[in-house]
């Protein structure tokens, strides 16, 4: 075998090389492609997802709002009770002197 019929014959290996890997990348591309509808499939899944997403955040929201109008709520009622208690706490303090007040004057 002399030198031409060398470079004929490693030209013609690497062709039918070049040839088979260009086959395998067509087939490979031509099996693995995304039909429209998996593509329809994906939007639709997306457009789902958007909208529990945008669900979520609104009951996250309410429940801020709801949260916080309670703990409002919760603060004002004790005050309220504070008020209540400091309003008892005098009363039975009155009716302590009161019954002092009467108990001497009927010692007397």
């Amino acid at each position: 075998m002399d030198r031409t019929e060398f470079v004929i014959t490693t030209a013609i290996i690497l062709f039918v090389a070049f040839g088979l890997g260009w086959f395998a990348n067509w087939l490979v591309h031509r099996f693995t492609r995304v039909s429209q509808a998996d593509m329809d499939q994906l939007e639709r899944m997306a457009q789902e997802l958007h909208e529990a997403e945008e669900t979520r955040d609104q009951a996250i929201t309410y429940l801020q709002q709801r949260e916080a109008e309670l703990t409002n709520q919760l603060a004002q009622t004790e005050a309220e009770l504070a008020a209540a208690m400091e309003g008892l706490r005098d009363a039975r303090h009155e009716a302590e002197e009161m019954r002092v007040y009467f108990e001497r004057k009927n010692a007397n």
